[in-house]
């Protein structure tokens, strides 16, 4: 047992926990301004429901003991078990630190879902909705990839900090579900604007601050490999950000912006999370650089192609920029960065990697979609409509579904 481990990890846990306020303030600059109270609560209110559900069944069921590859057992439910004593994932810190910083990873994954669906999705549906993803898909992926005997992890792929776990499942389940809402009212003929781009950059800062917990702090130690995750993360964010501002000059009338700055910068800390911690530095800015123009595709070219309403990008960003991250992890992972790869990348002369994370990838591409699916059948049958009527939507979801508003009318006339 290690006390700088412990503190080095209790640290990394609340940094990640302070990324989904950030994430609230990011969707809410993003969205349309009758919207940004409701688009920073969809993250709020997952804070508690989620912290609740892991602590009662969450944490078992992601890492207790492996039922078939896919699911976890009964082992710590309520938490019993997990205490001060060491545990079977990271032997220098206490096994209850460890069940908190995978907290914290639970707590963000479905809010991201939720920039997908922004200004159209009733509360209590969605709040329906992220109760039943969380098991049906969440729980599952986590310990398929990172709980003892989970499939995926025993076919040899690797994701250091969540690239499938986190971005691909809730990217790929924000796509699937904001088909099943269908577009916002007016989608063809309003033009949707970013609203308030201070709150947008605070939002993207507050990220890129928590994302280095997320990243270095899944060493579990306060150590070299925890080093040069940090180092990674911000070499792939700075050049994602870099190539985002190269591309906002050539293509917008010369002029880079800061929602675009901020965008690719939050892109290249998606791509580099499945491999920070098993890619060269080079490799990092690679990534990073490559991140920011394959996102602009997917948000500038396949989602107005297909027509889909994916709100504020969720899919285009962290859908797309995890399964890159999850390829180049399989072509630039290298041993003599991390020893525990039981192969090297493809640009090392091994591909067995990379086929590895490809069949990671597409098995939770088709659990999140089989599993999105299945939670809004459920949700229908529950409480009817997933959205909300025109008129709600047009009013704003701040009335219709909280009755506040973000901004007062400042008219002189009382409150």
């Amino acid at each position: 047992m290690s006390g700088s481990d412990t503190a080095f990890v209790l640290i990394c846990a609340a940094l990640v926990l302070f990324m989904t306020p950030g994430l609230a303030f990011f969707y809410g600059g993003l969205g349309r301004r009758k919207n940004v109270a409701n688009n920073i609560m969809a993250s709020f209110f997952i804070v508690g429901l989620e912290i609740v559900m892991w602590m009662v069944f969450g944490f078992t069921l992601a890492f207790g003991s492996d039922h078939g590859g896919i699911i976890g057992g009964f082992d710590y439910l309520l938490m019993g078990g997990v205490g001060s004593n060491a545990g079977p994932y990271a032997a220098t810190i206490p096994f209850m630190a460890y069940a908190l910083f995978q907290m914290m990873f639970a707590i963000i994954t479905p809010a991201l879902i939720t920039g997908a669906i922004a200004g159209r999705m009733r509360f209590k549906a969605l709040f329906l909705f992220i109760l039943l993803w969380t098991i049906v898909v969440y729980y599952p992926i986590a310990h398929m990839v990172w709980g003892q005997g989970g499939i995926l992890a025993a076919i040899g792929s690797v994701d250091f900090a969540g690239g499938n776990v986190v971005h691909i499942s809730s990217g790929v389940s924000a796509l699937v579900l904001c088909i099943c809402l269908g577009r916002r009212a007016g989608y063809d003929q309003v033009n949707y604007r970013v609203h308030n781009i201070p709150l947008v950059a605070i939002g993207a800062t507050l990220l890129l601050f928590g994302w280095f917990g997320f990243n270095a702090g899944s060493a579990l130690a306060a150590d070299g490999l925890a080093v040069h995750a940090f180092a990674t993360t911000a070499l792939s964010a700075a050049s994602a950000e870099l190539a985002w501002m190269l591309m906002d000059a050539l293509t917008d009338g010369g002029k880079p912006t800061l929602v675009g700055a901020c965008t690719g910068l939050v892109i290249g800390l998606v791509a580099i999370t499945p491999g920070c911690g098993y890619v060269p530095l080079w490799a990092a800015i690679i990534i990073g650089g490559l991140a920011s123009p394959i996102c602009y595709f997917a948000v500038s070219v396949i989602k107005p192609k297909f027509g889909y309403d994916d709100a504020l990008d969720a899919f285009g960003c962290h859908g797309v920029g995890g399964i890159w991250g999850g390829i180049a992890t399989g072509l630039f992972a290298s041993k003599q960065v991390n020893p525990a790869l039981g192969f090297d990348g493809l640009v090392f002369g091994d591909v067995r990697l990379l086929g590895a994370q490809l069949v990671a990838i597409l098995v939770t591409i088709a659990l999140a979609v089989v599993g999105t699916l299945v939670c809004v059948a459920i949700v229908k049958l529950c409480v009817g409509s997933l959205r909300v009527s025109v008129h709600e939507e047009h009013m704003g979801l701040d009335i219709s579904q909280h009755g506040e508003r973000a901004y007062p009318s400042f008219n002189g006339l009382d409150d």
